[in-house]
């Protein structure tokens, strides 16, 4: 009957303070974490909400109550109000978390005073400076300040601004805090009746009271089993009835210390806010406890090693299961921990952020949430949370590899700042053979080692040694590392065990029932004959020809290769360094052409073209930009290398939108992929399929070739592309939501066809493939492995579609040889002596200490080898001086600055290409292009509401002034040897006056 009461009384909760959980809720955001709210009605909720917040917030409080509800339903809603930033709603929805009612009436007392005071507010606050404050003290969310930004209106934007925080918990004092840092001293007056020193005053005595006074409410409240802890995390037990008449009786108490400030006791009194009397009876829909996960036999033989406490790299082919065996060992963990006492944490690492997501909403918290409180967080995560503090309050926590080690990182500077792998006593480790050199897993597992090794030596001297987490990893495929024979793909799965700490666990004995759960798809193979004429390709060749001799650049590698690629970007560094303009700009318009010709072998040669049009015209809007920022004649800004490239892609253009026309000489692998496509779908009209393509613009080409052909619509197809969500290409990237929703769709059936890049295939929960189609990728055996697992319906098919000439077809024919030395080389090593095992992955490990070892010391060296005054920063394009490293800061370690505002007069500010893109405690807005020249040079980053010029290094020549007097170009600038300091608003060169 426990369970039945807590229902009860959570429905009760929400019914009695259903007005002021509307009031403090911003629904939008709360309906993208209800995961199991129904579609049409989430529909039906956020369109009222764009219109009256609070009744679509009523709506959806009014489903919750009347039923049926959903298996986990509180859970979720309290974790939809936490994640989405409602903290305030969300105290309203459990009784362990209500505030004690004069702290309450007090903040009502505070919303009423901002109420009153808009007009004053309003006009004198800078609405979008006073939001990224507020965000950076975590009373606004990244979601509210976007949308505080969207608005051009300051006095509307301020509105928002006063509406969202006030729904935020402890908001006012962050608020006047905020105020005083903005030097807003009358509005603080107007707030606080008083001065700022004054109103903290006042505020520490209130704090003080407010705890005496929760305390003793609690105490009064003993006999009523308030404070025992349920099953469920989130709930507290107890008579919701006893509860609700003591609530009551204390939120009709009205009265405030002297010492908050005058003008809060002076404000009129505020409408008490009335219990609401249609409570419901004994809930007709009673939520059952999560079911009993039991795992298959070839489940549980690998499970077993890890439920005895060893260290265990699990390795099940895709779709076998392996995550909810790792869900299965996570309980029994925390279980058989909390029951004799031992402290009990899990942290859950994965390499790609919508893993993160997948993870929580479909394994770990629909299996754990009845006991254990879960939780999510990524580098994507809209909410600026110390890691720290989620670690403490939360049993489970799934996040990307990269937070963890971040805030390892932290700790080795300041112990209260990060996290110690001791706070956890399970890691678990998705995609683990990633663990190799230079990746973040690495980094993480090589401290584990260390520790490890500290420890040894600790026990000998009979010193206490540090606690370390039990290590699970997980993998569908290891790979071999590329090796050749069964000697290297043995040291390949040995390193990897080395790297993880950890025994490779396969099946062996329940190998048939496996085999019936993974059902290999059948492998077809498309080859495409080359055109024997391809004249679009061959009127590109001539142009490059024209090109490479108007320039002296004569290339050794054919047209539209990787060599040919990587020739030209060469030769286009090495001219930048030389001051060489006609080579440098040569070399890039090249890179486009040999870009052009990689589409025209995998698209249409519309697409081709498509490209080429669309640098051209970009070139021409930067120059005409130009014009208009200092006047001076279009021509004046053009010399003769601009000129002569510009006029030659003219000049060819007709000739090449002529031949694009023609479908004779269209692409032969399109022909061969429509063909799989169609034949799938007319025989079966239920089928889903995903098509993995090389690049981002090919998967967004293909996808709108699909949707222009009527023949694949009269079939059924529904198809949309899905790409990366790195910066990293020339081609918009995704965002982590526009993934999830194409995701969603497909997973609904309202999409069936999926054009993706590697994103799609590791990882990512995708099921019910009837057909894969691998167009023109070469694979190595993991990812070949790892497509193939997508194939998950019955009488699958993967599809490999290549030209002859691509070499994909041997290349598919090693990689199939490399699986079999895979699974060979795994059993070996499981099979291996105990001893010889252990020598060997000792030595691995020593190994690989001292690689670090010797890398840090290098690093370190590195880093202080020049000096920021010593360097200089040059255009790429036209040589002219940019900045000196003393103009340069560094935000997050990562985003290099120029706050110099002196720099402000030697760049253009170029649009912004793609939507605003969500980080930490900035966005970019824009590019900033070279006023001379007009190249490139990186964004306008906005950082905590200071709008910022970020540099990309790969868009200069650097010049270090020492005796040689040495020139560079980099791509990244962890190349470069220099340390520069941190950003902060109160150095100098920030100044007005600088």
């Amino acid at each position: 009957m426990q369970q039945d009461t807590s229902e009860e009384m959570h429905i009760n909760m929400i019914a009695t303070f259903k007005s002021r959980i509307c009031s403090h809720m911003q629904v939008i955001p709360v309906l993208d974490y209800m995961h199991s709210l129904d579609q049409g009605l989430k529909e039906a909720i956020k369109s009222k909400a764009a219109t009256e917040n609070k009744e679509a917030a009523r709506m959806l409080l009014d489903r919750i109550i009347s039923g049926p509800r959903w298996l986990g339903w509180f859970a979720e809603l309290v974790t939809a109000l936490t994640e989405a930033g409602n903290d305030q709603a969300a105290m309203y929805v459990s009784p362990e978390n209500l505030p004690p009612p004069r702290k309450e009436a007090k903040n009502d007392l505070c919303e009423e005073l901002v109420s009153r005071l808009y007009p004053t507010l309003v006009q004198k606050l800078e609405a979008k400076e006073t939001a990224a404050m507020c965000h950076a003290k975590e009373i606004l969310t990244r979601e509210d300040l976007d949308i505080i930004n969207a608005i051009g209106n300051n006095y509307e934007a301020s509105r928002e601004l006063l509406s969202r925080i006030t729904k935020k918990k402890d908001w006012f004092k962050v608020f006047v805090d905020v105020l005083h840092e903005m030097k807003q001293t009358e509005l603080i007056k107007e707030l606080t009746g008083g001065t700022y020193e004054e109103f903290i005053d006042g505020i520490d005595l209130m704090d003080d009271d407010c705890s005496k006074h929760k305390s003793s409410c609690l105490d009064d409240s003993t006999n009523s089993e308030l404070t025992e802890p349920l099953n469920d995390s989130c709930d507290v037990t107890g008579e919701s009835s006893t509860f609700q008449t003591s609530y009551s009786e204390y939120s009709s108490q009205s009265d405030l210390d002297a010492s908050f400030n005058k003008s809060i006791v002076e404000s009129p009194d505020l409408p008490s806010e009335s219990v609401e009397e249609d409570l419901p009876s004994a809930s007709r829909d009673r939520a059952s406890p999560v079911p009993e996960m039991t795992l298959r036999d070839y489940q549980m033989e690998v499970a077993k090693p890890s439920l005895d406490g060893e260290n265990i790299i699990i390795c099940l082919p895709t779709g076998s299961g392996k995550t909810r065996v790792a869900v299965y060992i996570a309980r029994n963990h925390l279980d058989e921990r909390r029951k004799n006492g031992l402290p009990a944490k899990i942290i859950v690492l994965v390499n790609k952020v919508p893993l993160v997501d997948q993870h929580f909403r479909s394994e770990f918290h629909p299996y754990l949430k009845d006991r254990y409180l879960v939780t999510k967080i990524s580098g994507d995560s809209q909410l600026k949370i110390s890691f720290p503090d989620v670690v403490k309050k939360h049993d489970v926590i799934i996040c990307t590899a990269q937070i963890l080690e971040n805030s390892l990182m932290k700790a080795e500077e300041d112990e209260e700042e990060g996290v110690q792998l001791s706070d956890f006593s399970l890691l678990i480790i998705d995609e683990c053979h990633h663990t190799q050199k230079g990746a973040v897993y690495n980094n993480i597992m090589i401290r584990y080692i260390q520790q490890k090794k500290r420890n040894k030596r600790l026990q000998k001297l009979q010193g206490p040694v540090v606690p370390l987490p039990q290590i699970l990893g997980l993998t569908a495929s290891p790979g071999v590392g590329g090796a050749k024979d069964s000697k290297k793909a043995e040291e390949h799965i040995l390193k990897i065990c080395a790297n993880m700490d950890s025994r490779i666990k396969t099946v062996q004995t329940h190998i048939k029932q496996l085999e019936n759960q993974v059902k290999l798809p059948y492998k077809k193979v498309e080859i495409a004959e080359d055109n024997a004429k391809s004249p679009f390709g061959d009127k590109i060749k001539e142009m490059m020809k024209d090109i490479e001799t108007f320039s002296d650049l004569y290339p050794q590698n054919d047209h539209g290769s990787q060599s040919y690629e990587q020739w030209v970007v060469q030769k286009e560094k090495t001219a930048a360094k030389e001051g060489n303009r006609r080579q440098h700009v040569c070399a890039l318009h090249l890179k486009k052409y040999n870009d052009a010709l990689q589409l025209y072998d995998t698209i249409r040669m519309n697409d081709a073209l498509a490209h080429l049009v669309k640098f051209y015209n970009d070139e021409k809007k930067r120059a005409l930009m130009l014009n208009e920022s200092d006047g001076a004649a279009l021509s004046d800004k053009i010399d003769e290398t601009d000129r002569f490239l510009t006029e030659l892609f003219y000049k060819c253009k007709k000739d090449l939108e002529q031949l694009a026309e023609n479908e004779e000489y269209e692409n032969e692998k399109l022909t061969r992929l429509r063909r799989s496509i169609m034949e799938e779908f007319t025989r079966n009209n239920k089928a889903r399929g995903i098509v993995f393509t090389k690049t981002r613009q090919s998967a967004a080409a293909l996808c709108q070739w699909i949707d222009d052909n009527e023949k694949f619509r009269e079939v059924g197809i529904r198809a949309h592309y899905i790409i990366g969500a790195g910066a990293n290409s020339d081609y918009t990237a995704m965002t982590q939501n526009e993934q999830k929703k194409v995701l969603q769709k497909f997973k609904t059936g309202e999409l069936n066809l999926l054009i993706a890049t590697s994103v799609a295939e590791e990882g990512l929960d995708i099921k019910e493939c009837n057909i894969v189609i691998s167009y023109g990728l070469i694979h190595n055996e993991i990812a070949m492995m790892q497509a193939r697992g997508r194939a998950r319906a019955d009488e699958s098919t993967l599809v490999l579609v290549a030209s002859r000439s691509s070499g994909a077809i041997d290349h598919d024919s090693v990689n199939v040889y490399r699986e079999g030395l895979m699974h060979k080389a795994i059993q070996r090593v499981q099979a291996m002596n105990p001893t010889i095992y252990a020598e060997k992955i000792q030595e691995f490990q020593k190994q690989t200490i001292i690689e670090r070892k010797v890398k840090k010391k290098k690093d370190l060296q590195k880093v202080y080898q020049k000096n920021p005054a010593k360097v200089t920063f040059w255009c790429k394009k036209c040589q002219s001086h940019v900045c000196c490293g003393l103009d340069i800061r560094v935000i997050e370690d990562m985003h290099h600055v120029v706050p110099n505002p002196k720099f402000k007069k030697l760049y253009k500010k170029g649009e912004n290409k793609t939507l605003q893109e969500k980080f930490a405690d900035y966005q970019t807005n824009g590019e900033i292009i070279c006023k001379n020249c007009g190249r490139t040079w990186g964004t306008i980053m906005v950082h905590r509401g200071s709008e910022l010029p970020c540099l990309k290094i790969c868009n200069f020549v650097i010049r270090y002034e020492d005796e040689k007097m040495t020139k560079d170009t980099l791509d990244v600038w962890r190349d470069l040897p220099i340390k520069f300091p941190a950003f902060t608003y109160l150095s100098d060169d920030s100044d007005d006056d600088y």
